[in-house]
């Protein structure tokens, strides 16, 4: 299994195991989720007394830390391999909810812990990635911080939590601080919980919560707020085409993309949305004049594009974008569970890793799909298999990071007995429970998938779809 590495190099190693050992994230270590690599600075220094500090060039209160410990002990850790190395100080940019979900998506990070009066200049230019803070106050030392970013990081990656939906209702969830939760007993010192809370009508409770976190952000994160209404503008316009939008109006509610360009008119929408997570990029234009603006949005770091307009083609193509294929946006728009008639469908585990990837894997498998890409979808506990007799795997299906169900196939042997139609209605409905409207992007030349999907009530968008790669050559 491909686990999450975190390295932490510091002066107090012990100091960081014992921090991060108890709670949610040492028993994601435990189950091998997560690996943490605590590495002492000292034992690479060259001075035969262990010291890895010396006074600053040009005089000054304190000590540094030496180049040469540090620079050895990132070269120990990472092989010389181009890794992601965050350092912790105050000079660095704000850490946020947005770049824990970006850190997140990253298989290695490492972690610089400063000490004294900070490290020489010259080895924080060699081997740093990125400067982060976490406020603008100082600190005896990095591991503090590191151990913030490393838990508020470690909690957002697949299968940490446990429950899927924890760090989905939280705060700075979709741009909202969580709502005021209650606890036994119903009275305490003379306070009471709020009468909605015990009624058992789950409708009117989730009305609530939604309505005391929208007044808690007004009234204590007016920054935040602005944002969410922003959000909220944009999910009403593109509501007007509900088939054509619906990719990008559950990106926006889940909480998944960012609003990188927005222009509302009477008539239509353009819009640039990017999933950091997956750097997926999707957007929607409304005439052909806008396209080079829109286009130029695209972040370098885009992997994935997707647009439902032929004449942004060009222009993408200009920026080394490769058209993957045209597909067909379908959507379920009912409230109502789908019938499952197929009784064993469970969670795929990596015990089937190998099967899925020698029956799905391939050049026709959808984009960006491969090894890496089902071994992630399979530990992030979003793939179902239907099992035949006596436990033989027939058939699976996923749901893509940025939204959509997928990855459909049952093996040739089974076919011709509905089990494609209980694993889609499986997905659906489990789907519909978070809230979700369930969508597809199904291959033009794929009738099959389109048919069954009709069958089983999904509407079929106007527009057409693209999706694009970046080529290999530009490839980050």
């Amino acid at each position: 299994m491909n686990k999450a590495i975190f390295h932490v190099l510091t002066l107090f190693p012990e100091m960081v195991l014992q921090g991060l050992r108890p709670g949610v994230i040492g028993r994601a270590w435990e189950r091998q989720i997560i690996s943490l690599n605590a590495v002492d600075i000292r034992d690479y220094t060259l001075d035969r007394h262990g010291k890895v500090d010396d006074y600053p060039y040009g005089g000054g209160a304190g000590m540094l830390m030496q180049a040469q410990p540090v620079y050895d002990a990132h070269r120990a850790v990472t092989g010389g391999r181009h890794v992601r190395t965050v350092y912790v100080t105050p000079q660095g940019i704000p850490f946020t909810q947005k770049m824990a979900g970006e850190l997140a998506g990253e298989k290695e990070l490492v972690f610089l812990c400063g000490h004294y009066e900070g490290i020489d200049e010259r080895v924080l230019e060699e081997v740093v990635t990125d400067f982060v803070s976490i406020g603008d106050y100082v600190l005896t030392g990095g591991e503090l911080p590191a151990m913030v970013m490393i838990d508020a990081i470690a909690r957002l990656i697949p299968g940490v939590l446990g429950n899927d939906s924890s760090a989905e209702e939280e705060s700075f969830y979709n741009d909202l601080l969580e709502y005021p939760q209650y606890s036994r007993p119903e009275e305490w010192r003379g306070k009471k919980v709020p009468r909605i809370l015990l009624s058992g009508d789950h409708r009117k409770v989730a009305e609530w919560r939604l309505e005391q976190a929208r007044q808690r952000t007004a009234h204590r994160r007016p920054d935040l707020f602005e944002k969410y209404q922003q959000k909220q503008k944009l999910l009403k316009a593109l509501s007007r085409q509900k088939r054509n939008h619906i990719h990008m109006m559950e990106g926006l509610s889940r909480g998944y993309d960012e609003i990188l360009y927005s222009d509302i008119r009477q008539k239509g929408v353009n819009a640039v949305l990017y999933d950091h997570r997956c750097r997926i990029c999707m957007i929607t234009a409304f005439e052909e004049e806008d396209a080079a603006v829109l286009s130029e949005r695209v972040p370098e770091d885009a992997m994935l594009v997707l647009v439902s307009d032929s004449f942004l083609l060009p222009f993408l193509e200009k920026r080394e974008y490769r058209i993957l294929g045209q597909y067909s946006q379908m959507l379920y728009t009912r409230r109502e569970t789908l019938p499952v008639r197929h009784r064993d469908i469970r969670p795929l585990s990596m015990e089937h890793f190998d099967q899925v990837c020698a029956w799905y894997c391939g050049e026709s498998s959808g984009p960006g799909v491969g090894e890496s890409y089902v071994r992630e979808r399979i530990q992030a506990g979003v793939m179902f298999g239907a099992f035949a007799e006596e436990g033989k795997l027939a058939g699976f299906i996923g749901m893509h990071p940025e939204g959509s169900l997928g990855m459909l196939y049952v093996k040739e042997a089974y076919r011709g007995r509905g089990m494609a139609a209980s694993l889609e209605a499986h997905a659906v409905n489990r789907m519909l429970e978070r809230g979700w409207t369930p969508y597809a992007h199904v291959a033009r030349e794929n009738v099959a998938s389109g048919k069954l999907q009709e069958k089983l009530g999904f509407y079929r968008a106007e527009k057409s779809f693209w999706w694009l790669e970046k080529t290999l050559a530009n490839k980050t």
